[in-house]
């Protein structure tokens, strides 16, 4: 990653989490307090604008869930719309029968106790008395949208006003995010990319409210100062004769998830005897479109070298690429004869949810019918599935075997095809030594279409499964090649499927900064440490909580240049439970202020 000033949050990012913020902030004391309840989840999106069904709050509220932190409440936000005057609109004159803009008594009756979520008659005249203003038996519904969506817009203005009032709660009660051990196939770790951090250590048991002594005190802080020449390393070389060395390498792709985290494959490496090893991962170029630059050639990348023990929890960090050439991100060395895992790694610093706002609102088309009548799939999405075969080809042998297409079945479906299904496509789609051809995969992609006649809903699941929004541009997901070049002896990688595969990881990283730097205790926080490690191209922070209570981490990058963080906003918290570690990777910067400070 080129060390140039990367972009700040949007205007529209901003104004969101600032919006994210008031409707938190008018439910709660603190932005650092948790939603504690299916009704208080209801009350701040409610706060929001949004108008949540019994069905949307149990599809974030489940069983399982015993609170929800701020970033959670941002996320949800994310994915529920505002309420809008139209669709209320909408709704309402499907109960108008007679269509003349009243709804009479019996009409909303019919309408809410037989549809969705069904209400009781009792209930419904208590509400019908509340919108009946005028005591005629009739609602106005065209009258009750307005006043409805005129008092949500002054609720929202009234709590950013409040927000704007109050500068203690506009710089310090931001996000807030508990660390948990991640679920997706890598990690889902806090990342930062090109990030100055100011980090601030609190008791989390004290009030919210600070007491008049706490708020007359200013806070400690030892400046330090990181830079990129600080232990700058020289520039690992390709070894002579490479060409001449075993070679084998394996396809794979990162994708940003739901939550934020992002996932890929791990994989297997084995090499028979000791021996020199080259390692190099770096972004794929997967270009149908010269003209146009591949966003996801700029993401960083790194590779994790772990040693496969008798049991998961005894593997090790054998080594991490620290070098970079170009796009590629480098380790050279000598490894052992044995089994090794190889971790993907990336900060997801350029991997970031696109406002759907900024999107055409007419997709491009998928599928088309042909002068015969006969449905066939568009050149742009002919492109597309050719990109995703190419991926998905891990081995790069121009074929998907039944291992290599369930990866892609998992990920787009959640299903795996079974050898019998896998028969059925040997007898329809074109295969070669029992492997799907790439016309074969695109014959396969035009079934689903024609099964449903045209629609192309199944599609779109699809590609937005892999990445790709409704302009068809990859742009939640990165494809990446590792390469690893053996002297004497043949090398195989095989991807698989690793439940520990978030842990393993986590451990690496943890090794492959406290391996290379001391702890320094935070200031007022004899066991609270930080380590600091400087890369050739990443700065990376474990904060280490060895109380016996959690603490509040702030962080805070509005005062940074070339900053660009994985979460939208430039000031954040996040609580450290006692024993745990919290890693923060960040992609290094030409220049680099932490501040450490401890909250009275």
């Amino acid at each position: 990653m080129s060390l140039q000033e990367a972009p700040r949050p949007s205007d529209e990012e901003e104004a969101f989490y600032m919006q994210c913020r008031a409707a938190y902030l008018a439910v709660f004391k603190s932005s650092l307090s948790n939603i504690s309840s299916k009704q208080q989840l209801c009350r701040v999106l409610q706060q929001a604008g949004r108008n949540p069904s019994q069905a949307t709050l149990n599809k974030y509220w489940t069983p399982r869930t015993s609170k929800l932190n701020f970033d959670d409440f941002c996320e949800i936000l994310k994915c529920e719309k505002k309420t809008e005057e139209t669709e209320l609109m909408r709704a309402f004159k499907k109960m108008d029968v007679n269509g003349d803009g009243y709804i009479s008594q019996s009409e909303l009756e019919k309408a809410l106790t037989t549809r969705g979520e069904k209400m009781t008659t009792e209930e419904v005249n208590a509400i019908f008395s509340l919108l009946d203003i005028n005591k005629d038996g009739k609602l106005d519904y065209a009258e009750f949208c307005r006043l409805l969506v005129s008092t949500v817009e002054q609720c929202e203005m009234a709590v950013l006003e409040r927000l704007e009032a109050n500068a203690k709660l506009k710089r310090q009660n931001f996000g807030s995010q508990s660390y948990s051990p991640p679920k997706s196939s890598v990690s889902s770790f806090l990342c930062l990319c090109l990030v100055c951090v100011c980090l601030c250590v609190s008791d989390s048991r004290s009030s919210s409210r600070p007491s008049s002594a706490r708020s007359r005190r200013s806070s400690l802080s030892n400046p330090i100062t990181m830079t990129s020449s600080s232990t700058k390393t020289s520039k690992i070389q390709e070894p002579s004769g490479l060409q001449d060395w075993h070679h084998s390498y394996v396809k794979g792709c990162f994708f940003l998830e739901d939550d934020g985290s992002v996932s890929s494959l791990q994989y297997q490496f084995h090499i028979p005897q000791t021996t020199n090893v080259y390692l190099t991962i770096q972004p794929l170029s997967l270009s149908h479109r010269p003209d146009k630059p591949s966003s996801w050639m700029t993401v960083d990348t790194a590779l994790f070298v772990m040693s496969a023990g008798e049991t998961k929890e005894d593997s090790t960090l054998v080594c991490f690429t620290e070098s970079k050439d170009k796009e590629k991100y480098v380790w050279k060395g000598e490894l052992n004869a044995g089994t090794y895992y190889l971790l993907p790694f990336t900060s997801g610093c350029k991997l970031k949810k696109k406002s759907k706002k900024s999107l055409s609102n007419q997709p491009v088309e998928l599928v088309y019918r042909t002068d015969t009548g006969e449905l066939d799939l568009t050149r742009e999405l002919r492109e597309v599935l050719s990109d995703i075969f190419e991926v998905i080809d891990m081995d790069g042998n121009g074929l998907l075997s039944l291992e290599e297409y369930n990866f892609f079945e998992l990920r787009t479906s959640g299903e795996k095809c079974e050898k019998d299904a896998w028969a059925v496509c040997k007898e329809n789609f074109d295969m070669r030594k029992n492997q799907l051809t790439r016309q074969g995969f695109m014959e396969l992609n035009l079934m689903e279409a024609t099964e449903k006649d045209g629609d192309p809903a199944d599609l779109w699941v699809t590609l937005e499964a892999m990445g790709y929004n409704r302009m068809l541009e990859l742009v939640e997901a990165c494809p990446f090649q590792i390469d690893v070049h053996c002297e004497g002896t043949q090398p195989s990688i095989q991807p698989i499927s690793m439940d520990s595969g978030p842990k393993l990881l986590n451990q690496g990283l943890q090794k492959s900064i406290t391996a290379r730097t001391g702890a320094k205790a935070l200031r007022g926080q004899d066991n609270v440490f930080i380590y600091i490690y400087r890369g050739e191209h990443r700065i990376s922070s474990l904060i280490a909580n060895k109380t016996n209570q959690k603490v509040t981490v702030h962080v805070n990058n509005e005062q940074s240049r070339n900053c660009c963080s994985s979460r939208g906003m430039s000031v954040f918290a996040v609580e450290v439970p006692n024993a745990v570690l919290v890693i923060m990777p960040c992609s290094i910067l030409l220049h680099l202020n932490l501040q450490l400070s401890r909250s009275f």
